[in-house]
């Protein structure tokens, strides 16, 4: 495609023609020559943003980038209502191309019931492959609103679902065929279907609802990374062990194989929450079909610890992503 903004008739065809989801709090959304968006809230509702890109991955881009700002909007407690599009094209892309990606996140919308209320497309020199950033908007009573920072000494840690689960699923899919050679094509299958446990905004409503005083969802850094930003936000120590954080098998052999630190693997689809009543919150996942396990404890020190049995481990800021040594030695392989 030409450098610059896309044609309108590619606008409107591929892309706007994609967008169906309709909320009642959008009183102006996306549409040509729109500059802006509107929306209503109630008096006693407050906004709530977040905005990531998606640049680890081309596969399933627009879903997985759906997903991932609504798992942010709901850790502070939020209902995720709208998103704004940014979408960055090599000139290599063709309309089929645009049109499989706005798919993808038409249909992260429809089963999140999130409206694509504007953005940007544009065919740019400056990107090899395409780059979607996501601006999400959500909605949440001002008295109901939770920081990453809410926890107090004393809560226990809870972790939903399995960590690694979104890196597995990604490692799979970028190196489907060299992982066949190692492992039999169920394996690999199962591990490439880990891209459905993405969303925690089931779990997050019930945690909320449970009274949960902070949540964080586990992304770039992996649980450590989530640990130690949580204990830094909340200014406290914790205490975790680690035999308790739940993980797949699938996610272990992969990340032994390919020589990764699964615990420092990006995880979407696990959400660290602080709570005072974390068996209870548990039991509560569980009847909703969540899994869940508490895993340790907030302290009122500075350290950040995770044991195992009787070594001991001090987590440190999130250093890259376990991931991005995937790309690394591909890039390697190729000189």
């Amino acid at each position: 495609m030409k450098i610059g903004k896309i044609s309108e008739s590619v606008l409107k065809r591929s892309i706007l023609k994609q967008v169906n989801v309709r909320r009642e709090e959008v009183l102006l959304g996306a549409g040509v020559g729109e500059d802006c968006a509107a929306m209503q809230l109630k008096p006693d509702e407050v906004f709530t943003f977040s905005t990531d890109p998606i640049t680890g991955t081309t596969k399933d881009i627009g879903g997985l980038a759906i997903h991932i700002t609504a798992n942010d909007l709901a850790t502070s407690g939020a209902q995720p209502v709208a998103v704004l599009l940014s979408v960055l094209l090599p000139p290599s892309v063709d309309e089929e191309e645009i049109r499989t990606v706005m798919s993808q996140v038409e249909r992260a919308c429809q089963e999140l019931n999130i409206q694509v209320i504007g953005g940007h497309t544009e065919v740019t020199a400056a990107v090899n492959q395409i780059v979607l950033t996501v601006t999400g908007i959500g909605k949440v009573k001002r008295d109901h609103l939770i920081a990453t920072g809410g926890a107090r000494p004393g809560q226990d840690l809870v972790v939903t679902k399995w960590v690694g689960v979104e890196g597995t699923s990604i490692i799979a899919k970028e190196c489907e065929q060299m992982l066949k050679c190692r492992f039999p094509e169920e394996f690999v299958e199962t591990a490439k279907g880990f891209d459905q446990y993405l969303s925690v905004v089931p779990e997050a409503e019930i945690a909320a609802a449970c009274g949960a005083s902070a949540m964080h969802d586990v992304t770039e850094g992996g649980i450590f990374g989530a640990l130690w930003e949580l204990g830094e936000a909340s200014d406290l120590g914790l205490e975790v062990d680690l035999k308790k954080l739940p993980i797949r098998q699938e996610t272990v052999e992969i990340c032994n194989y390919l020589d990764l630190n699964p615990y420092a693997l990006i995880s979407s689809g696990s959400l660290l929450i602080a709570t005072d009543h974390g068996s209870q919150l548990v039991s509560e996942l569980d009847k909703a079909g969540i899994s869940a396990a508490v895993v340790g404890h907030t302290t009122d020190g500075n350290g950040r610890v995770v044991r195992n049995e009787e070594d001991t481990r001090y987590l440190e800021p999130p250093k890259t992503d376990e991931l991005y040594k995937i790309y690394d030695r591909e890039g390697n392989e190729d000189k």
